[in-house]
């Protein structure tokens, strides 16, 4: 059997079945495949859902904010190693291209948030935690340029001053600049940006609808000209793939303008651990069982440890070796380790609305 060809703009050419599925289909050589047409590409399906609830809880010792919002289920961009594809599985869709193609987003977010921002005890008792847009899946993939739901959720925190803390790797960001300039001159936000690779063929086998990497480098550039000191996440390291491009990398984002760095190695949880392999062994058949190996001494002989304080970074001597490549570069290049817990927690504030009811005491 031939191996999959990659869909054009897709991250994968596989549907795998969801682990949830009582029933799967197993791919086979008919002997049509050379006398049939070229398959089309695949259409995104975007869905509205209404939500019940849009703020969600971050429990990870390993993330410093503690409270996200996800607009959008699926994602777009297709990067062919991102964790979050599982979770396609409990709306029963594949993982793989269904993941990129049967996307939906929260029609209702904004007044979700909007009335937990209004419920009395919010920020009363303690200062309130930034929230994070897109923990999960990009906040300004391909379709927020339709959907803006990223730029009105952003609206209301800088209405209420709330701090917002955001890592994309989507170009749309730009459109938003008026209201991340506003949020910076209040220190209401922070931004990182997502630079997996220097290399333009590299980036479009494997997340191919993300924006180039020369345009995340001038993302940074415009970040900080608005005054914003911006980060770059090196997202995820993958042995013998782009590992050899984190130098390169951090200098190149210290000379756009970034002024921190974290990175975070590859991690293949439930089934993106059988798409990563396919995607491997089409794209580079010569290296795929080297990496796998050294993705496995990341993580203690598995293809993924989900124990706080290592899976990020991975432990083992390979482990070791990029933890010290990394802090000697960061510091060559003028980077540190900085969070959105500089954020001013303090500037909370609701503010009046048209048929507000006031109680005399």
């Amino acid at each position: 059997m031939k191996p999959a060809k990659q869909l054009k703009t897709r991250g994968v050419a596989t549907s795998p079945s969801s682990r949830f599925q009582k029933q799967i289909t197993e791919a086979f050589d008919d002997g049509w495949s050379s006398e049939l047409d070229e398959l089309p590409s695949f259409k995104t399906d975007v869905q509205p859902e209404i939500a019940r609830s849009i703020v969600n809880k971050i429990d990870s010792p390993d993330i410093a904010i503690k409270q996200s919002i996800n607009p959008y289920r699926g994602c777009e961009h297709g990067c062919v190693y991102c964790f979050a594809r599982p979770s396609h599985s409990y709306l029963d869709l594949s993982p793989g291209i269904d993941f990129e193609t049967k996307l939906s987003y929260k029609a209702n977010a904004p007044e979700l948030l909007e009335k937990r921002f209004r419920h009395p005890n919010y920020g009363k008792s303690n200062p309130v935690e930034p929230i994070a847009l897109g923990i999960n899946t990009d906040t300004y993939q391909p379709i927020e340029r339709k959907l803006k739901l990223t730029r009105r959720l952003l609206e209301l925190m800088l209405e209420y001053r709330h701090p917002v803390s955001i890592l994309t790797k989507g170009a749309t960001l730009l459109r938003d600049l008026d209201l991340l300039e506003a949020l910076a001159e209040q220190n209401l936000v922070s931004v990182s940006i997502s630079l997996t690779t220097l290399n333009q063929d590299l980036k479009r086998r494997m997340e191919p609808r993300t924006a180039s990497p020369r345009a995340r480098l001038n993302m940074l550039s415009r970040l900080r000209e608005i005054g914003i000191q911006p980060g770059v996440m090196i997202a995820p390291l993958i042995p013998a793939i782009n590992d050899h491009e984190l130098e390169s990398i951090l200098a190149r984002a210290s000379g756009a303008g970034a002024t921190h760095a974290d990175y975070v190695v590859l991690r293949l949880p439930h089934e993106l651990k059988d798409i990563f392999r396919t995607w491997l062994k089409d794209h580079y058949p010569d290296r795929a069982s080297h990496v796998m190996n050294l993705v496995q001494e990341l993580h203690g002989g598995k293809d993924y440890d989900p124990r706080f304080g290592t899976r990020r970074s991975g432990r083992g001597v390979f482990a070791q070796l990029l933890r010290k490549r990394f802090e000697v570069a960061a510091r060559r290049n003028g980077l540190n380790m900085e969070s959105a817990s500089s954020l001013d927690r303090t500037a909370f504030r609701v503010p009046k609305r048209e048929g507000d009811q006031f109680r005399l005491v």
